[in-house]
């Protein structure tokens, strides 16, 4: 019993050096669209953003629907991740859209940056 607490240290310490070894962050590559729960309950539909090259950069592109009657403003914002999961830089800025009612429209973000492998899209009211 005298050695447990000892044993239970070391393990624990080797533990802890085995996890900072990983180099990479661990982005879920499911959540690619994140809506604050107000987005949801004022009738917001989205799809999860799609990245192609455009011109030697890359393009997230996601279309979002109003299922109201009524015009609802959303600000949106692209976060773009290399592919260790650390963000790209610049940030790109948080854009304000007004979608009529029942209507659909497409946002999108162009990074030049050559280390842009995912992008996250982000909405709230």
């Amino acid at each position: 019993m005298r050695f447990a607490p000892p044993f239970l240290a070391i393990l624990l310490l080797m533990a802890g050096c085995t996890a900072s070894e990983t180099k990479t962050l661990m982005i879920n590559d499911r959540q690619t669209l994140v809506m604050d729960p107000s987005v949801l309950t004022a009738g917001i539909t989205a799809e999860a953003p799609t990245i192609s090259d455009d011109q030697g950069r890359r393009r997230a592109a996601a279309a979002i629907g109003n299922g109201q009657h009524h015009a609802v403003t959303v600000n949106y914002r692209f976060y773009w991740y290399d592919p260790q999961g650390l963000d790209v830089l610049p940030f790109p800025v948080t854009r304000t859209l007004v979608i009529p009612p029942g209507a659909e429209v497409s946002v999108e973000s162009i990074s030049g940056n050559l280390e842009a492998r995912r992008v996250r899209l982000y909405l709230f009211l």
